[in-house]
């Protein structure tokens, strides 16, 4: 069970994670080179599955997806309201259903490493928070 004050810097927290993660997503070039170091990574481990090239619509999507994180993650560690943790778990929980059927379809197991993580920052911003009043939000205070 998190105290209101833990459970605010654990949503802080994970808005740094995904900025750190995500931020590589958001344009085309920094995608790219993200691209070329997972694959070499992946090669250079002989990793199974595959990590195809990308066509522009597919990094559309890559850099689409990249953007709306990394604002996610700023308004979390700007405001990181326990009501934010709440909708972020839940969206993690569908990365990683997504990331699960990807792998189970042959994509690199690379993604296993952000399935955990994922999977860890899901479960840990859906533990109970002592003060239910924390999820106010400054609409349902007034």
């Amino acid at each position: 069970m998190w105290s209101t004050e833990h459970y605010r810097r654990l949503v802080r927290a994970s808005g740094w994670y995904d900025l750190i993660v995500t931020a590589a997503f958001a344009t085309p070039w920094s995608f790219m080179a993200l691209h070329s170091q997972l694959q070499g990574l992946s090669l250079a481990m002989g990793l199974s599955g595959t990590l195809p090239a990308f066509e522009p619509m597919h990094m559309l999507m890559a850099n689409l997806m990249g953007s709306i994180v990394c604002v996610w993650s700023v308004l979390r560690i700007r405001d990181p309201q326990a009501v934010f943790g709440r909708y972020d778990a839940i969206g993690r929980l569908l990365f990683a259903t997504w990331m699960a059927y990807a792998l189970s379809q042959g994509a690199s197991v690379i993604i296993a490493l952000f399935l955990f993580f994922e999977i860890a920052w899901g479960i840990a911003q859906l533990l109970p928070v002592r003060d239910a009043r924390s999820f106010a939000g400054p609409v349902a205070q007034a």
